[in-house]
């Protein structure tokens, strides 16, 4: 405590005869050079408004009321309105039905002292449990550090891991458009397949041609040998029949019956033009017929 400033202690009394009482019990105490206490007032007032005033500031402050009830109900009432106002608070309590003319002051200067005391004593206990306090605070400050900087490394991981989510979705999303692209490759290809497959089937169910010689087959059917195949050439590349091919040795069709008719109408024309073969064959170079 800085000498030049002593502890201000101020008391509330409950009325003028108190002031009094009080007064004459402090001539004869000695509380600046004792204690390095000064009182600074002493001050009779039942109101809480009078009362908040006069201590505000105040480093203690001594509630004087008389022991009987409503003594004892005003201290409780201005302990609790002044809380909050001053350092600390104690009661300090007066005889009851006291005369001042022939109070002992002795009894008053004890009380005085006593609470002063009492003040000390807690105030001492209350400064042990400011320091624990501060060692508490000191800990959960570093507490607080050690969890800001867990919180910063957790920050930084979860921005990691929010770029790498991002990556992800980002490649996901990707995939996705290659696997719709995929997919729409797949869905064409499946459409040229079936298209192709519907094709196949349609050559599959069409009737294939069938080949025959054409010695065996003119034997088989006019029962004779066929004695010159350049004139069932030159007829049947003339006349070109539709679905019909011949040459070299072979006769082509749809079936053997088409083979054996194309045969047969080329028999005819040979046995009808055959002296005239030749002439046809002229005449079919010249573009007459």
């Amino acid at each position: 405590m800085d000498i030049k400033n002593p502890i201000d202690v101020r008391i509330i009394v409950e009325g003028a005869s108190d002031v009094e009482s009080v007064s004459k019990a402090m001539r004869n105490i000695a509380l600046g050079a004792e204690y390095h206490i000064t009182i600074s007032s002493i001050i009779p007032t039942t109101s809480s408004v009078i009362a908040k005033k006069a201590v505000k500031g105040a480093d203690i402050v001594l509630i004087a009321t008389d022991v009987d009830a409503p003594g004892r109900e005003l201290a409780e009432k201005f302990q609790k309105i002044l809380k909050d106002e001053v350092g600390h608070i104690e009661r300090m309590k007066l005889p009851f039905g006291h005369d001042v003319e022939y109070m002992d002051p002795y009894i008053i200067q004890n009380e005085i002292k006593n609470a002063i005391i009492r003040s000390g004593l807690i105030s001492i206990a209350n400064i042990r449990l400011f320091r624990e306090l501060q060692d508490k605070l000191k800990e959960s400050g570093k507490t607080v550090k050690d969890l800001s900087i867990q919180n910063k490394d957790l920050e930084t991981l979860n921005n990691e891991l929010s770029t790498e989510t991002q990556k992800l979705q980002d490649a996901n999303n990707k995939l996705n458009e290659e696997l719709e692209t995929l997919g729409n490759k797949y869905n064409s290809l499946k459409n040229e397949f079936n298209l192709m497959k519907h094709e196949y089937d349609e050559v599959q169910n069409k009737e294939l041609f069938e080949t025959f010689f054409i010695d065996e087959l003119w034997k088989e059917v006019f029962d004779e040998k066929l004695e010159n195949k350049e004139q069932i050439y030159f007829i049947s590349n003339e006349f070109k029949p539709e679905n019909v091919i011949v040459g070299q040795d072979r006769i082509v069709a749809l079936s053997k019956k088409d083979a054996v008719e194309w045969l047969k109408i080329i028999r005819v024309v040979l046995i009808f033009y055959d002296s005239k073969i030749e002439e046809l064959k002229e005449e079919f170079d010249k573009g007459k017929i």
